[in-house]
């Protein structure tokens, strides 16, 4: 009999995970999800919205991939786990039995609790569900005449470039006094304040939700804003205050939870042969200064890999490497590589430029006493992913990399080039400093 693997989740770490362990074996292996048949990027949910792909645009294989691959996969929901016994009972009634189990359920947007937050037209933006809902509620700016947002983060934002592209107005509240200023420095953080208004979206920032109002067939009529206790009427509401590992499900099984799944380097759960990747794992530490818990795509692709070598006869740790990111914040494109906090810690400076048509700037963190480059983040000009990766690895110092920025552009040909206005710029700070 051939090793079973079974697999719970069909996101990019459970597929990732499945087609490596393929590549390297020939053991059984089974995908089980309850939300779609096929695999699909979910980053690319808000273009289909915005007309720029269809749903079959974004699923990376062919239907047939599958079956030529001989990976089986069962839709279903799981409810529960029985470690003992190695089973899987389905919300459905029926069960499956594996050797291997590998946990890779992803996240679920955060809900706090607000009345009213299950109302029709209430919706997050992670699942394919949430994007069939929001064309439901929101096809036009007749049928939409207001979407609220609430919770400022990447998947807030990208929600309101969705309905901004269908000219339906948005309030978006965020609570910070300032858009993801937890994450970004307060020159970045206030330029993407503008740059949101002058989308023509109503940013309310330091406003917190208190309640969402239903109409008499149960659909949302409007919220209530905790602070001022105006009443906004709006047709939908987006819940995108963040995400949380998609566990519950565990909770009365014997694999050790926290936040998400507790994994160790290896990415095993504390049951023998069973593992937890993507979003919903839990390192027991955080690796690197990375936080226990990433719900990061690439992060999750990486752990795929990672875990089907173990599960093929090479136990390797996971190791994902220097931090970076990337997002868009409307028109400006983001990204980050190694560590530039909000606030400078302790022996950190930034230096920070800004081009006068705010909406270009970077700000790069360095050691003060040692002046190794430690991080930076860039907005609206393109970076290469590998340079920085090396000079982090070199822990070449902030002189170096400000003197050859121009390597790391990726910027395509005839673009602006920014790296003479921002190597004057910082020798202007060395003098007065």
């Amino acid at each position: 009999m051939k090793e079973h693997i079974v697999i719970i989740g069909n996101g990019i770490s459970g597929v990732t995970a499945a087609r490596h362990i393929r590549k390297l074996s020939d053991k059984k292996i089974t995908i089980v999800s309850a939300e779609t048949e096929y695999f699909f990027s979910r980053t690319a949910l808000m273009y289909i919205y915005m007309g720029h792909m269809k749903f079959e645009h974004t699923q990376p294989y062919e239907n047939w991939f599958w079956k030529k691959n001989r990976i089986d996969l069962k839709k279903g929901y799981v409810s529960n786990i029985d470690t003992d016994a190695k089973t899987l009972h389905f919300a459905e009634g029926d069960s499956l039995k594996y050797d291997k189990l590998i946990i890779a359920t992803g996240s679920k947007p955060n809900k706090f609790g607000w009345p009213g937050q299950d109302l029709e037209g209430v919706m997050g933006m992670y699942h394919k569900q949430d994007l069939e809902n929001l064309e439901k509620h929101a096809p036009n700016k007749e049928v939409c005449k207001r979407a609220v947002i609430v919770g400022g983060g990447l998947i807030g934002i990208e929600l309101a470039e969705m309905l901004n592209s269908r000219s339906i107005p948005v309030t978006f509240l965020v609570r910070e006094d300032s858009f993801w200023n937890g994450v970004l420095p307060s020159g970045e953080s206030e330029m993407i304040n503008r740059h949101i208004k002058n989308h023509h979206i109503d940013l309310r920032l330091g406003m917190n939700l208190k309640e969402i109002k239903s109409d008499e067939n149960g659909k949302v009529k409007s919220i209530i804003i905790q602070e001022t206790g105006e009443e906004i009427e709006c047709n939908v509401v987006g819940l995108t205050a963040g995400v949380s590992p998609n566990i519950d499900f565990i909770k009365d099984s014997n694999i050790e939870t926290g936040r998400g799944v507790k994994v160790n380097r290896y990415l095993e759960t504390n049951i023998p042969d069973v593992y937890a990747i993507g979003d919903c794992a839990e390192q027991h530490e955080g690796i690197n200064g990375r936080r226990p818990i990433e719900a990061v795509w690439y992060t999750g692709r990486m752990m795929g890999e990672t875990l089907a070598q173990t599960i093929c006869g090479n136990k390797i740790q996971y190791n994902p490497g220097h931090w970076f990111n990337s997002a868009k914040f409307m028109d400006i494109e983001y990204q980050t590589y190694g560590w530039v906090f909000a606030n400078p810690r302790e022996n950190e400076a930034h230096f920070h430029w800004k081009h006068e048509d705010d909406t270009k700037c970077i700000t790069i963190c360095y050691d003060t006493t040692t002046n190794a480059f430690l991080g930076i983040n860039t907005f609206g000009i393109r970076m290469r992913h590998e340079t920085f990766d090396t000079w982090l690895t070199e822990k070449r110092d902030v002189d170096y990399v400000i003197n050859h920025l121009s390597e790391a552009n990726f910027d395509p040909e005839f673009y602006s080039h920014y790296e003479a206005d921002i190597l004057l710029a910082y020798n202007k700070q060395l003098q007065t400093a």
